[in-house]
């Protein structure tokens, strides 16, 4: 064998240099042939049969279309599990990662719209060039379970690094991507995209859009019969490949007779939406050929959503509607129901039940204005009430006044019985439990005399709202319960008390009809598992636009979609929904000076000035009761009322005091004067930790100011100990301190109860980090509780800085130190001075050495990343940290 070798090398160096390199070539051609034959025929052979979205041949979207006809999908990995649930064994956050052209551009913003009408979570990012992609796993998890690019070429040519790194991560996971391709004046007619064997031709104008009903990406969708005319625009771009991983989603034709040349002659239906099916490379992925302005795009989009997650990130089939006919009687002369309109009404809801079982309009009646228009009119109100057991009812006010006018409970609850009375004498139900404000008044912001004479007269247990958190943006509208009453988003229509006809519809009737043919109409029903809908008397005489509206939206819908449209009774409905949004049950006070249309619907005699503009929020054991002390001696800032269950603290913003409302908290603060230097503040000592309190304070105060007080959090936890011990807590007098803070998972419930407020709070830049989400860091300010406990005349100089007071207080004249007592009290007239109650400044034992040296274990790293936080922050670090720093070198 050696000898063989010898004389292949002895042969090689007798050849010449021209015969090597020929030889060298035809191994290299041998080689390409090889290479190809196994990538085109036998991977062709291995590749399953349907044919992709070749376009060679024209024919309609029908079971006989090999373009329409399914491949063998590649599986997604770990996605499965219910709607909107993140499935135990799924391997991704249930979050969608959005790369955006701009912060501004419109796709991205509609994109984001409607991931937020389905409560999807999300991040957006400004398309990479050449940057760094976000991280996308989080140790073995990965952190998006979709990715959607705004514009599909920046997915394209990213650079080679991160395009490895994405795709990747897409196998590895099972993350599927959405691409959106919108053409200009410089793309080319005809280009295949770089890495895929996909073609698109572009700027091209489409009509008569048809959904391919054998598409496996359909689940809301309905495929049925082209959708005529033209589509909006003439910068589509359609797709061609024969390659099996391409599946059409919807197809169209081109307005002009002209065909793309290269897509042949016959090719009458062109994809503009497709679906990879992941047989290329591995990964699954949705590709529009325009933006999301065509309504079937929104709709296709939202199932590809749904299909590439695994339904993760889905909405059910199931829709409720109810239709509230507010004003009932109350409407002007001419604009009121006639006989032919109350039959008509009730024709219409016989209609509309084929289509959703029980469908019922809900009538909101006001009295007072019963037989109030013409002859006409008045032979209406009475037939109205001849059918009155064929509809729901809830009352209005008997007036039709708004209820935040009125400021006693009594007086409401007078006008109220009047309109019981009315319906007690006309046999309308009055235990329907549901009724609505004129206006949305004293719903939100709440006037909770509204809700006490609601309970009382009529037994309400479920109202609605489209003010809830504000009017706009639609999409944000939410539910929430106060004082034992269920308050359910509310949503408008496009009809309201001045559109009366057809022909004057705002804008044209055409623009009624677009809101209903897949605009926002269609969108709120798509988007919204339950949706309440507002209308008016008005609006069902004269043209009838609320019979046009709904007998046309539910045919639309029922046309389009695969969705089940229901209703239910208000109090049931309101059941269904808290349990789809049982985190929406607690409500989120906002301030109502920031919105005109709530300050506008709140009481005149509340005013936002009567909120306090500094927050001092803790930790506890740290000289947050001094700090108190010291500010209420400044005569421009003043304190909150004592209250009876927790002294100088109101505890609004973290515990049950929350759910009794912000007329409950503001009655803490006196009634503002005509000065400008009204500064009032409160301390709460365990708002610094709690999960909710950061938000909640951040709703109701933006621009409140938060100063929070670090002490060394060993020497904090071990005062909270020695705190609990004096208060004769049995398990801080059964346990020693080591005992306390080394207690294992095991341990009695109480011990860890009693460890946990031990050492939890002391984790501060976690919990500043959460303040900080909220509040600018500019807002905030860290005082180091050292200095307060030894300099606090200096400490209250920086304060009165932050403040912004114009009234500077030389604080060094009116602070003195009791040597008995142990530290700084007010000093008074005649050299006296004032001091905390003997509770504070307790001297007790040092800390034992073990319990020392573990906490500085315990919590080296939550002071290292504290000190990180601080130095981002640009605040000083307070002397003790700085101390525990040297020690961890």
């Amino acid at each position: 064998m050696l000898g063989c070798v010898t004389r292949l090398r002895r042969l090689v160096r007798l050849l010449p240099l021209q015969t090597s390199l020929l030889l060298l070539f035809l191994f290299c051609t041998v080689s390409v042939f090889i290479s190809a034959y196994f990538l085109y025929g036998v991977k062709r052979e291995l590749e399953p049969s349907g044919g992709g979205v070749s376009g060679a041949e024209g024919a309609s979207a029908d079971s006989d279309d090999p373009r329409v006809t399914p491949s063998r999908l590649l599986p997604l990995r770990g996605v499965s599990g219910g709607p909107g649930v993140d499935p135990g064994g799924a391997r991704t956050d249930p979050v969608v990662l959005v790369f955006v052209e701009s912060q501004y551009s419109q796709l991205g913003q509609e994109i984001v719209a409607i991931l937020e009408s389905g409560r999807f979570r999300y991040r957006t990012e400004i398309s990479p060039g050449k940057g760094d992609m976000p991280t996308l796993t989080d140790k073995e998890r990965g952190r998006f379970t979709l990715v959607i690019y705004e514009n599909i070429l920046k997915y394209v040519n990213l650079d080679a690094w991160n395009r490895e790194l994405l795709d990747k991560y897409c196998v590895e996971y099972g993350v599927g991507i959405i691409g959106f391709f919108k053409a200009n004046e410089n793309s080319l007619l005809s280009a295949q995209l770089k890495g895929f064997p996909l073609f698109l031709h572009s700027n091209l104008g489409l009509k008569d859009c048809t959904v391919n009903p054998k598409s496996p990406l359909l689940f809301i969708t309905r495929s049925g019969q082209p959708l005529p005319g033209p589509l909006p625009g003439d910068d589509w771009t359609v797709f061609q490949s024969n390659h099996s991983t391409y599946e059409p989603v919807l197809l169209a034709k081109t307005q002009s007779a002209e065909s793309v040349a290269s897509m042949g002659q016959n090719a009458a239906l062109l994809p503009s939406v497709v679906q990879d099916l992941g047989l290329h490379d591995g990964i699954q992925r949705v590709l529009f050929g325009n933006n999301l302005v065509f309504w079937l795009h929104k709709l296709v989009f939202v199932d590809a959503v749904a299909f590439l997650t695994g339904k993760r990130l889905s909405l059910s089939l199931e829709r409720y509607i109810l239709v509230d006919i507010d004003d009932i009687f109350v409407g002007k002369e001419g604009t009121r129901m006639k006989v032919p309109d109350v039959k008509a009404l009730l024709e219409t809801q016989r209609e509309l039940r084929t289509h959703v079982p029980n469908f019922t309009f809900n009538l909101g009646f006001s009295g007072k204005f019963f037989h109030a228009g013409s002859d006409e009119e008045d032979l209406g109100d009475d037939l109205l009430l001849s059918y009155v057991k064929e509809f729901w009812w809830f009352p209005h006010m008997w007036s039709h006044m708004q209820p935040h006018l009125f400021h006693n409970q009594s007086v409401l609850a007078e006008q109220m019985l009047l309109n019981k009375k009315f319906a007690m004498e006309h046999g309308i139900p009055t235990n329907m439990g549901y009724a609505v404000a004129p206006h949305h008044s004293g719903v939100y912001p709440v006037h909770i005399q509204l809700y006490d004479a609601w309970k009382k007269v009529w037994g309400i247990k479920v109202t609605s709202t489209e003010e809830y958190p504000h009017l706009k943006p639609a999409r944000f509208r939410r539910g929430f319960i106060h004082s034992g009453i269920s308050v359910l988003p509310r949503q408008t229509c496009g009809l309201f008390t001045h559109t009366i006809f057809y022909k004057d519809y705002p804008g044209s009737p055409n623009e009624l009809d677009k809101l209903i043919n897949g605009g926002e109409l269609f969108l709120t029903v798509l988007l919204n598992p339950i949706s309440i809908f507002m209308t008016h008397l008005s609006n069902y005489g004269n043209d009838r636009l609320g019979l046009y509206t709904f007998k046309s939206l539910v045919m639309f819908v029922q046309t389009w979609t695969n969705l089940k449209m229901q209703t239910l009774p208000p109090v049931q409905l309101a059941q269904k929904y808290f349990s789809l949004f049982p985190s929406e049950r607690d409500p989120l006070w906002q301030d109502p000076c920031e919105d005109k249309r709530h300050k506008d619907i709140w009481s005149k005699e509340k005013t936002c000035d009567r909120f306090p503009k500094l927050l001092i929020i803790g930790p506890q054991k740290t000289g947050t009761t001094a700090l108190y002390l010291f500010l209420g001696m400044h005569p421009d800032l003043t304190s909150n009322y004592p209250s009876k269950e927790t002294f100088e603290e109101i505890q609004f913003f973290n515990g049950h005091n929350y759910h009794r409302g912000i007329d409950w908290y503001m009655e803490y603060f006196p009634l503002p004067s005509n000065t400008s230097s009204d500064y009032y503040f409160e301390k709460s000592a365990n708002y610094f930790d709690s999960e909710v309190a950061a938000q909640r304070a951040a709703a109701l105060l933006p621009k409140a100011k938060i100063i929070t007080i670090l002490i060394n959090p060993a020497d904090r936890a071990y005062s909270w100990y020695q705190h609990q011990r004096a208060h004769d807590d049995p398990v801080a007098l059964k346990y020693s301190f080591h005992d306390v803070i080394t207690a294992g998972h095991d341990a009695p419930v109480k011990l860890r109860v009693l460890q946990n407020r031990c050492l939890v709070p002391g984790w501060y830049a976690i919990h500043l980090e959460r303040w900080l989400n909220y509040y600018h860091s500019s807002q905030l300010l860290v005082l180091d509780g050292q200095m307060l406990k030894t300099e606090p005349a200096s400490v209250m100089d920086k304060i009165q800085k932050f403040l912004s007071l114009a009234n500077i207080i030389n604080y060094h004249k009116i602070l003195a130190f009791d040597p008995k007592k142990g530290f700084w009290c007010q000093l008074l007239e005649g050299g006296k001075t004032k001091c905390l109650g003997k509770s504070k400044g307790r001297r007790y034992p040092d800390m034992d050495t073990e319990s020392q040296a573990f906490l500085r274990e315990y919590y080296r790293d939550h002071n290292i990343e504290l000190s990180k936080l601080l130095y981002r922050m640009g605040q000083p670090l307070p002397s003790w940290l700085r101390e525990e720093l040297v020690h961890t070198r």
